[in-house]
């Protein structure tokens, strides 16, 4: 049997908001679905883009992982889930917007830069993975005398920007930016405060998206 805590909670959908989305579930099981936005979100539970975005079933294609990563275009034989989402959503379902969506007190972000860290597995898949954040932790340069607080948030930042640059990898993604059948974008959620924020590539700061205006967070290095 599942968890109890699954088990009610699929009993409190069943009974109160599928009723109201019956109709919508009939018509994705018929037609399928056709939702215009992807989102690389991580795979945190604090970091719901369902919950962040207020959409129903249909409306996101998700994929989560670690860190919310992209890995650079490699077409070898080896397993690549995150790069297969990607394929499927651009040249099966035609999203017209992918979505960064990085987050807060990321705990692979802080993996990728603890000196003590050991691996969880003799796979070290993790550490493995983390790999992937090198660029970033090279543009953001050393802690020096920030707080880690601040080095952190900053890496968070600079992570987003460098899986936008992976996605530009991928020709299908690559190809459709440049004809603007594509639109990439950053983004970040503070998990404390609930506040979103978009980046903006030009300046590479992050502006909140619903906020006072002016305000921003650089992503680029300090000092």
């Amino acid at each position: 049997m599942l968890p109890q805590r699954l088990v009610d909670g699929y009993a409190s959908f069943l009974e109160g908001r599928f009723p109201d989305e019956s109709e919508r579930y009939r018509r994705l099981a018929q037609s399928g679905q056709s939702p215009k936005t992807m989102v690389v979100s991580c795979c945190d539970s604090r970091v719901s883009p369902e919950v962040i975005f207020d959409v129903g079933p249909g409306e996101l294609f998700i994929v989560r992982n670690v860190a919310n990563l992209v890995p650079p275009y490699a077409p070898d034989e080896n397993y690549h889930g995150t790069s297969a989402a990607l394929e499927f959503a651009v040249q099966a379902l035609r999203v017209t917007d992918i979505v960064v969506l990085g987050h807060a007190q990321c705990g692979g972000i802080r993996a990728s830069v603890a000196e003590d860290a050991e691996p969880l597995s003799p796979g070290d898949f993790i550490g493995r993975w983390m790999g992937l954040v090198a660029p970033a932790i090279e543009k953001v340069g050393p802690r020096g005398d920030r707080t880690m607080g601040d080095y952190l948030r900053q890496l968070e930042f600079a992570s987003v920007a460098t899986t936008l640059n992976n996605l530009r990898t991928f020709p299908c993604v690559r190809i459709l930016e440049e004809r603007g059948k594509l639109k990439l974008h950053g983004a970040f959620f503070g998990v404390a405060t609930g506040v979103l924020s978009w980046l903006d590539e030009a300046t590479g700061e992050f502006r909140p998206v619903m906020d006072k205006p002016g305000r921003v967070f650089s992503c680029a290095p300090v000092g």
